[in-house]
């Protein structure tokens, strides 16, 4: 649940209850990737992502959702995971949202307090800057009218600092 909450957040720069919203239905597998719909915003405008097979992404996704249930009677895509088995129980906000210091935590990283929900939001904003994306196609992907709001979620990493160094 941690990696698949993991790709799904970052790959879609999601907001934590966007993620615990998640249906199986909001999420197509095409074979090469899946596509996935994030129908409720808190913008209200729905959105759009594609995650492909990098690091085999799509394995992990598919061995996560073989391991759910058939009794499952509703169709949150989230399930607790606990004692070797996926249970009926959808995963909530909190736990969703613990997500980023639960994977600092294994990482060693300090501060892991630190690492909220949000940062994959947040991540997701600075990859895509760290790769050269323009903020018109940040906007777009996270759902950002603003490109003030969307510049204020760009971490400063050393990637762009470099960039920047270089360019000078």
């Amino acid at each position: 649940m941690i990696k698949v909450g993991l790709i799904l957040g970052i790959a879609g720069a999601c907001r934590t209850d966007e993620l615990v919203n998640l249906t199986v239905d909001d999420i197509e597998d095409v074979g090469s990737s899946l596509i996935v719909k994030i129908p409720n915003t808190k913008t209200k405008i729905p959105r759009i992502f594609v995650v492909t097979d990098v690091g085999n992404m799509l394995e992990l996704f598919r061995k996560y959702l073989s391991l759910r249930p058939p009794h499952v009677k509703h169709k949150r895509l989230f399930l607790y995971y606990k004692a070797g088995k996926c249970s009926s129980q959808p995963v909530g906000k909190n736990t969703m949202g613990k997500i980023p210091s639960v994977v600092a935590s294994y990482l060693k990283l300090p501060d892991v307090a630190c690492y909220t929900g949000h940062c994959l939001r947040r991540s997701s904003a600075t990859l895509l800057a760290d790769a050269g994306v323009d903020f018109t196609t940040i906007k777009r992907h996270a759902g950002w009218k603003s490109t003030t709001v969307a510049e204020g979620y760009v971490e400063n990493s050393i990637e762009n600092k470099t960039k920047i160094a270089n360019q000078v």
